[in-house]
């Protein structure tokens, strides 16, 4: 019954995506929100009445042969017990959100799709959507980039009321239902779908806050690289010269086939379906969503990417991130509709671990110091993305709902100060954060569609540092056992199925290990510049 909702969703969610200044896309996703709703509300008695059994009874069921491949579903669902309403009250909800959290997630989409930021280059002046606006933060010119920063923060600032609204409305709905549904952190509702409790997410998180000083170092390494007495928001991801210079797509798709292919065959092969039955969506367009994703869609169809290629060397990360989330998709999609989808806190494993066999190619093939230097400063600024500013940006969502719970609706400068103080922390003095860059929280969509979605990205790239030192001593032997972690999807827990190659999540110290990994790559860096220097 849930299958062809679920492939009528994908479907629409896809096509809204692909063109958001169409209104018959947004009126298709509408509808299909709307019959899910419907369709949804008439089957809420079963997850409702199996809650509701009697534990004991419950135990005996699950212990019986004929449901073992639905134990780990059936039992994860019993741990919302505490927090489900009636069927009224459940049905209420459902058909709320139409009207209510999806309506202004669906606003914020074409809010964003239709933004264009004006950009002064060369003497012409251009209109560009968001992403191309960001992808100029990248650009060798100091002036460009500081160019591309201003656009982005008026055009921002231009929307800023809307956006604000959009925030403020969701973070009020979040507070209503985590009222009505006894959860007592903004956080606890994704800890319970992550399947991780809260102590575990509170390690990470602190674990990672005391490697800021970390961060501070490189980015003070950095300005010296870049002959600068500091830098600026704007030049977090200047690319050292040696790194610069446009990628084609062609390029790019045998640069990540060929790094996949080095790991394990069958990897290459999968990725490789994703282009030659073109499964990606990768050109710039007006009205296209802005970022990256992979939809797993259902099991009787198959994973499509969408990217926004604008042909540098983050962009052909990012297509090795994506091919990870589809690789793992379509391992996964055995196990059914209700299984083949990891919690977020393992759904990154193969996006990033997909980035790292990239950039091993690299590094392996590259004989240049100064080449080696600029792939490695790329590379340590993709994991401080991935993992510290992921805990900047989970800060900031805690502070925002604290603030909005407390204070009533917030004003954008009040918002701006939350997000100006999370990062701050990270950065302290070695990057300068101007009162511009306070808006730029308005553009993250993740806080509008999974609240608290962030931390996962800092699990999953020090979880993939984890397992890349589980590789290096393995070896070959270790591929099939990574392939069979892939493929389980979310049919167990994230500790358990991470037990079955050794790894112990639920050791407070076992985030140490990937945080090791980066000052070692930190410290690989400052020596290549020293020896450059001399």
């Amino acid at each position: 019954m849930q299958e062809p909702v679920s492939r009528a969703g994908a479907y629409a969610g896809l096509v809204f995506a692909a063109d958001t200044s169409v209104p018959r896309h947004g009126a298709l996703l509408q509808r299909v929100q709307e019959q899910g709703s419907a369709i949804r509300s008439e089957l809420l008695f079963f997850d409702l009445e199996w809650v509701a059994v009697e534990d004991r009874a419950a135990e005996a069921l699950l212990a019986d042969a004929a449901l073992a491949k639905r134990r780990h579903l059936l039992g994860a669902m019993r741990r919302y017990r505490p927090h489900l309403k009636s069927e009224v009250e459940e049905r209420l909800l459902e058909e709320t959100s139409n009207t209510g959290s999806r309506a202004f997630g669906r606003l914020f989409d074409e809010v964003m799709a239709d933004a264009r930021f004006t950009i002064e280059r060369d003497g012409r002046t251009a209109s560009v959507g968001e992403e191309e606006a960001l992808g100029l933060l990248h650009d060798a010119d100091r002036e460009v980039r500081r160019g591309a920063a201003a656009s982005v923060t008026q055009g921002l600032r231009e929307r800023s009321r809307v956006l604000a609204f959009i925030f403020n409305t969701l973070a009020q709905d979040k507070s209503f239902e985590d009222r009505l549904r006894g959860y007592a952190d903004p956080m606890d509702a994704r800890n319970l779908a992550n399947e991780i409790d809260g102590p575990a997410v509170r390690a990470l998180l602190a674990a990672c806050e005391a490697r800021y000083p970390l961060v501070q170092r490189y980015y003070r390494l950095k300005a010296s690289l870049l002959g600068l007495p500091q830098l600026a928001d704007y030049d977090r991801y200047a690319p050292l010269p040696e790194a610069a210079g446009e990628r084609s797509f062609d390029g790019a798709r045998a640069l990540v086939l060929e790094s996949y292919a080095d790991f394990a065959r069958p990897m290459a092969d999968i990725a490789e379906r994703f282009f030659s039955a073109r499964w990606i969506d990768a050109e710039l367009r007006a009205g296209k969503r802005g970022g990256a994703f992979s939809a797993s869609t259902v099991p009787s169809v198959h994973p499509y990417v969408m990217l926004n290629y604008t042909g540098n060397l983050r962009d052909v990360m990012t297509i090795a991130h994506e091919l990870g989330h589809g690789v793992h998709q379509w391992l996964a999609r055995e196990r059914g509709l209700f299984e083949q989808d990891s919690p977020l806190t393992t759904a990154e494993t193969a996006s990033v671990f997909g980035e790292m066999l990239v950039f091993r190619r690299l590094m392996r093939e590259e004989r240049d110091p100064a080449v080696r230097l600029a792939l490695l400063c790329g590379k340590l600024e993709d994991a401080f993305a991935t993992v510290f500013r992921q805990v900047a940006m989970t800060r900031f969502e805690q502070g925002m709902h604290a603030a909005r719970r407390a204070e009533g609706e917030l004003a954008v400068p009040r918002v701006n100060e939350i997000w100006l103080a999370a990062n701050r922390a990270m950065f302290g003095e070695s990057v300068e954060l101007t009162a511009d860059y306070g808006l730029w929280w308005l553009y993250i969509p993740h806080f509008v569609h999974t609240p608290f979605y962030c931390y996962a990205y800092a699990f999953g790239e020090l979880l993939v540092l984890a397992l890349l030192r589980r590789y290096d001593d393995q070896g070959a032997a270790f591929v099939p056992q990574y392939l069979e972690l892939l493929a389980a999807g979310g049919s167990a827990p994230p500790p358990e199925l991470l037990a079955r190659v050794g790894l112990d999540i639920q050791d407070p110290k076992f985030w140490d290990g990937g945080l090791a990994v980066l000052e070692s790559m930190v410290t690989e860096a400052e020596q290549l510049a020293a020896g450059l220097r001399s």
